[in-house]
């Protein structure tokens, strides 16, 4: 992010009102931006060159030059390391890499193998996004993050294979069955999601994460004239009871993005396969019949596009459901914080994505 660059003029923290949902919605689209991703190295290296002249007073003013800089440093540049996120992690990319996962989960008749695959593959994927946006004051070892990924794998696993078997047994009738198998993958992995997020970061919970006093404006501006910024103000310690919040709601807030997409998706395609005249009328076309492949691509094409278009709407709006950098009464943490507050008598600490 921006305040990780040097110099001491802190740039606004967003052109939206992060107190309130709607701004973090609106500032999260801009996290989210998968046109971020087009800027490259020469292009982040610029944006970064921008950001700096401002924090260093060689720029007056915010301009729409400015905001884009600063939209590209927010979504690539990781907050607590200022070093870049590896691209397919970012949370610019987050909709596109799964996208590469749920194409291979929707393949008709996977089997058992097929399966365990691809869920392997998802929470693979999870494992690393968790880790890359993950707050960085507490890295987790290496035999930590084997074991975590180890069991969220297998909780996958798990819930994926067990309810593929389950959903055939049910006495329901052939059409909730079918809108039922087309929800097994997913509900495996918004369950599968939660606690990956949980067990990559739960070493944050055991070390606790980083706590800064909340500054006033007055603060702020004595910074300024000595050449430093928030950046450099001392850590009062490490909180557990921070990182359970940080950790808890980054968990809860996979769970709201995952949810929309297990659920609208394929009852949307249901109602397409079985109430659309469009539909019906596209597969009953003689090229279509006298191609399987075909037959078979479209309703998955129309599922993957579904998805995406799901996904890309959903991931904003849960991402904003907690605010990223968080303030919190120092009272209401470890005693050690108590009475060190800052502005209000708040603390602040980075929640990760």
């Amino acid at each position: 992010m921006s305040s990780s660059l040097p110099g001491s003029r802190e740039l606004p923290v967003s052109q939206y009102d992060l107190g309130t949902y709607m701004g973090r919605v609106r500032h999260s689209i801009g996290i989210t931006d998968p046109s971020t991703l087009l800027a490259g190295t020469s292009g982040l290296e610029r944006a970064k060159r921008l950001v700096t002249e401002y924090k260093t007073g060689k720029l007056e003013h915010m301009t729409p030059e400015l905001w884009q800089a600063k939209k590209i440093v927010d979504s690539t540049l990781h907050p607590d390391t200022g070093e870049p996120v590896f691209l397919p992690f970012r949370m610019s990319s987050f909709v596109i890499t799964n996208l590469v996962v749920t194409l291979g989960m929707l393949q008709p008749g996977l089997g058992t193998v097929g399966t365990i695959g691809w869920q392997w593959a998802n929470q693979s994927v999870n494992v690393a996004i968790n880790s890359a946006n993950a707050n960085k004051s507490s890295p987790m070892t290496t035999a930590m993050l084997a074991k975590s990924y180890a069991i969220a794998v297998t909780a996958s696993c798990s819930v994926a294979l067990g309810l593929s078997r389950l959903v055939p047994r049910l006495r329901v009738s052939d059409g909730t069955r079918n809108v039922l198998k087309r929800l097994v993958p997913f509900a495996a992995v918004a369950s599968a999601g939660a606690l990956n997020a949980y067990l990559m970061r739960r070493g944050e919970i055991e070390t606790g994460i980083d706590v800064r006093p909340v500054l006033s404006d007055a603060e702020k501006k004595k910074l300024e004239e000595e050449g430093k910024s928030e950046r450099d103000v001392p850590s009062l310690g490490r909180s557990q009871k921070a990182a359970k919040i940080a950790v808890y709601e980054t968990a809860a807030s996979r769970v709201f993005n995952s949810s929309p997409v297990m659920i609208i998706p394929p009852m949307v395609l249901y109602y397409i396969q079985q109430k659309a005249s469009w539909y019906r009328s596209l597969m009953e076309k003689e090229w279509v019949k006298a191609r399987p492949r075909v037959a078979t691509t479209i309703p998955i094409g129309l599922n993957l596009g579904l998805i995406a278009a799901t996904s890309f709407a959903v991931l904003p709006l849960a991402l904003a459901v907690f605010p990223q950098q968080q303030q919190i009464s120092a009272d209401s943490l470890e005693e050690e914080f108590r009475g060190k507050g800052g502005s209000g008598g708040n603390v602040w600490f980075n929640r990760g994505l």
